[in-house]
């Protein structure tokens, strides 16, 4: 995180879509290729962030966004980069550190962590975790995530995962205090933590106008308040999907195939019980912004307002955070 005001960036899961023209679907390996060339423009042309998510599907190649990171640190200069998630509640909080810390270590201090649930499930399954834990698995990974930040030599206990003993989590990261923020659908019990913990907020916006969750917002800033923390510290984030062309009509007219495919696919995220996005995830939103050229188009923009006091009009498509 910076100083700036106001952040724009990017964020990708890598899809691999048959083109909706075409029918031709792109190969993971050209897709990640694709990937790594978008992270060196982005850089280049001066956005502030990029984030890559996590999938387990044959639908995206991204299933380990700081591999990924990893390799775009090598290979850019200013650009911070973040998950966008990585779905904790299924992974190894410990591992996770020490990935993320690598990567903050290879790009000199420029790594963030986005935590979340995810928007889809394949990941439990996968990795041996029942659904049935969703809440606790998240609560008890996050506890412990942020334990191994705080602490070179960690002693916890919890019911998911071997407990440590007065043990070293190594390397540490460049920054002094590895940035994690939370990812969050609408969920909101999943705001009042971030709130009550004081962690940035990220809020993935899948559909609907960005007024809906404002009521979401003020939820957090109130969290915080009543957790003794001061709201107007505290960054938060829109992630929403964004198409940018020259002209909006344009890019509605473009972006509407690309954003039906997948679910004409059947491909939509699978809701969870109390979870909201939102709208019909097919309605086309566009942003006014100055337009990007990327060797490919699929994404989601990234505007990441920091000042939580001020809206920015003309911004409400993109990752966004205090």
């Amino acid at each position: 995180m910076t100083d700036k005001p106001f952040e724009i960036g990017v964020s990708s899961f890598a899809d691999t879509y048959p083109n909706p023209e075409t029918g031709e679907r792109i190969s993971d390996e050209q897709r990640l290729a694709n990937l790594l060339e978008e992270i060196e423009l982005a850089d280049k042309v001066g956005l502030d962030v990029f984030g890559v998510g996590e999938h387990h599907r044959p639908d995206f190649a991204a299933s380990s966004p700081a591999t990924i990171l990893a390799a775009a640190a090598a290979t850019t200069k200013n650009i911070r980069l973040t998950s966008a998630v990585t779905v904790l509640s299924t992974d190894d909080p410990v591992r996770v550190f020490q990935q993320f810390a690598t990567v903050d270590l290879i790009s000199h201090g420029r790594a963030e962590l986005t935590a979340g649930r995810g928007s889809f499930t394949e990941s439990y399954p996968l990795f041996g975790y029942d659904l049935d834990d969703y809440d606790e698995l998240f609560e008890e990974k996050l506890d412990l995530l942020l334990t191994v930040r705080e602490n070179e030599r960690v002693t916890w206990a919890g019911n998911h995962r071997a407990g440590i003993n007065n043990r070293g989590v190594y390397p540490r990261p460049a920054q002094e205090q590895l940035p994690v923020w939370i990812g969050v659908g609408g969920n909101p019990a999943s705001v009042e933590r971030a709130g009550r913990l004081g962690l940035p907020l990220i809020v993935a916006i899948i559909g609907g106008a960005p007024a809906r969750f404002v009521p979401l917002v003020d939820y957090y800033r109130q969290s915080a308040a009543a957790a003794g923390r001061d709201p107007r510290s505290l960054p938060v984030a829109i992630n929403s999907h964004t198409f940018i062309a020259d002209d909006s009509r344009d890019a509605a007219d473009d972006a509407q195939p690309v954003r039906s495919a997948p679910l004409a696919a059947g491909r939509a995220p699978r809701r969870l019980p109390g979870r909201s996005s939102g709208e019909n995830p097919l309605r086309v939103r566009t942003v006014r912004a100055r337009p990007v050229r990327r060797p490919d188009r699929r994404g989601a923009t990234a505007a990441r307002r920091r000042d939580a006091r001020h809206r920015t009009p003309g911004h409400e498509g993109g990752p966004a955070r205090p």
